[in-house]
């Protein structure tokens, strides 16, 4: 949600705001419902006051004995009118509720004006793309003919983009897990595993719920969602509460399963792995003072990074442009893996600030001393490690010619040896 101050006092940076973003949102509608809402406002306390000074009027007139007949239909009138005001101003509330709270974040001034991800911009690149001397393979043929990977059975009792990881692979995914939470225990991040499900009202305090609707997995019958990263329950947490500025920053690292319909991807990565309904990912959040946000970001961003340089996985850093980085965000950086058996750079993981947007509607705020004003903190979120498309990446990269799949040193103390 966007500081109401800005929406009423400098709206053409709204507008230029929505312009960047190529998003189609009624901004004049909502100034409308704004000054309507504000005008009903005080249209309703003075009708109150009015009320109440008439209830005044008619006891005093009671304790006279005086007759209170005209005053008492004057009262009823004023009772009925003030109804139908509440009414009105309860629909224009909601009206303008449900706008504020899908309008997209306002945009950081780094960040690359652009339509799409045509204009995203790379900021660096990591590692030799791999050379090989025999035929390529993709990652899910590789996985089905050393039978760690089973996609069809895993289609015939739950659907397409689901799969079976037998064997080695649940190996390898564990080895990464493990490697994770000691990279990230060394960093100082607090370890969190969240509830799995959340409910609406959580729910729509981190996205654009409207947005998301098509993406994730409601609980029939129950105010419930299944959560489609861990950053939606962990930005929820601290809702409605007030921290104390000397524990920010607050870093934590988590690990959650996701659950995503991935509504419009049909037709794209229909093989294997890379994009399915559920996945285990390892996620970095933090809860920040504003003056601090950005460096947190620089810092999620470089332990993505050196996470990967690690696994020794060729990657690049891109800043994803205005059009194309999520409604929430401020600013975005992806780390793109190399994927030999595409013969391109794939989105691996991002990092996210979304400065005070999720924290407005999650009512967060923190105060450095008592009595203090209490200032909204910013809330930061970006991948570590997304498992199985890691798994992808170090399958398609560490393919031998026999078939096998070697495995990354830095996994090997988990895996228990080097290669499947």
């Amino acid at each position: 949600m966007l500081d109401p101050k800005i929406i009423r006092d400098e709206p053409e940076k709204i507008k230029k705001m929505l312009k960047d973003r190529a998003v189609d949102f009624d901004f004049d509608k909502m100034l409308e419902l704004g000054k309507k809402r504000r005008s009903l406002m005080q249209e309703t306390d003075e009708l109150r006051q009015k009320r109440n000074k008439m209830s005044i009027t008619i006891g005093q007139a009671k304790k006279s004995n005086e007759d209170a007949s005209s005053l008492l239909t004057d009262m009823g009138k004023i009772s009925k009118d003030l109804d139908k005001l509440e009414q009105l101003q309860k629909t224009v509330e909601s009206d303008y509720t449900n706008l504020a709270f899908s309008i997209p974040n306002m945009i950081h001034k780094s960040v690359p004006i652009g339509s799409d991800e045509s204009a995203n911009v790379e900021v660096r690149k990591w590692g030799e793309t791999p050379k090989f001397d025999f035929d390529v393979k993709g990652h899910e043929e590789i996985a089905e003919k050393l039978d760690i990977l089973d996609i069809q059975r895993a289609s015939k009792i739950a659907g397409a983009r689901f799969y079976y990881l037998k064997g080695d692979l649940v190996k390898l995914a564990n080895a990464i897990t493990s490697f994770a939470f000691e990279f990230l225990s060394e960093k100082g991040y607090k370890l969190i595993q969240p509830p799995y499900m959340i409910n609406r009202k959580s729910m729509e305090g981190a996205v654009i719920a409207e947005d998301f609707e098509d993406v994730i997995y409601k609980i029939q019958d129950d105010d419930l969602y299944l959560i489609g990263t861990s950053e939606h329950a962990i930005a929820s947490m601290y809702s409605d509460e007030i921290l104390e500025g000397k524990s920010l920053p607050d870093r934590f690292g988590s690990i959650s399963p996701c659950f995503r319909k991935e509504a419009g991807a049909h037709g794209k990565d229909q093989k294997g792995i890379f994009r399915v309904h559920q996945f285990e990912k390892f996620e970095q959040f933090v809860f920040s003072k504003p003056e601090d946000s950005d460096m947190e970001q620089d810092k999620m961003i470089g332990n993505s990074e050196e996470f990967y340089q690690k696994l020794e996985i060729p990657h690049r850093v891109v800043l994803l442009s205005s059009g194309d980085m999520g409604k929430v965000a401020a600013k975005t950086f992806d780390i793109e893996a190399w994927m030999p058996g595409q013969n391109a750079y794939r989105e691996i993981c991002s990092v996210s600030n979304c400065n005070d947007f999720q924290a407005r509607r999650l009512k967060i705020r923190f105060r450095d001393k008592t009595n203090e004003e209490t200032q909204y903190v910013h809330t930061l979120n970006g991948t570590l490690v997304a498992i199985e498309r890691t798994m992808v990446a170090i399958i398609e990269n560490f393919q031998t010619n026999d078939g096998h799949i070697k495995i990354p040193k830095v996994l090997q103390k988990y895996f228990g040896k080097d290669k499947i």
